[in-house]
């Protein structure tokens, strides 16, 4: 029993590691998106224009704008263009994690800082 295990356990690795999640972060660059998050049990929604360089996001009738800069494909930081706060001077990266058609799943967090919170956005307007 144990030299079966032996054999097929290897086999079991090497077709999970083939897995690959879909990635498509060109979709994800330039359009019109929303996000909706729950927030003290509320859902709120956001919606946000994203060019190659800006993003301009309005949230419960007020517009902010940040500009992008794109380490990579699938990697931007964001930086607001009006901080009014400390907070708001922070940068913020962004990593998208997979994509599934309108779809993509992104990790962010303050650049420096360890903690990443998840989120989800949902492409509903080519540019």
């Amino acid at each position: 029993m144990k030299t079966k295990l032996l054999y097929f356990l290897p086999l079991f690795f090497l077709l999970i590691s083939c897995y690959n999640q879909e990635r498509n972060c060109a979709n994800f660059k330039t359009g019109k998106f929303e996000f909706v998050a729950e927030i003290n049990g509320e859902k709120k929604v956001s919606t946000f224009v994203r060019t190659e360089n800006l993003e301009i996001e309005t949230f419960e009738g007020k517009t902010d704008s940040a500009a992008i800069r794109w380490v990579n494909d699938c990697e931007f930081v964001l930086e607001k263009l009006n901080p009014k706060t400390m907070a708001d001077k922070k940068p913020v990266s962004i990593k998208i994690v997979t994509t599934n058609g309108d779809e993509c799943t992104f990790e962010y967090g303050y650049v420096g800082d360890a903690r990443r919170e998840r989120g989800t956005i949902k492409k509903i307007a080519d540019l």
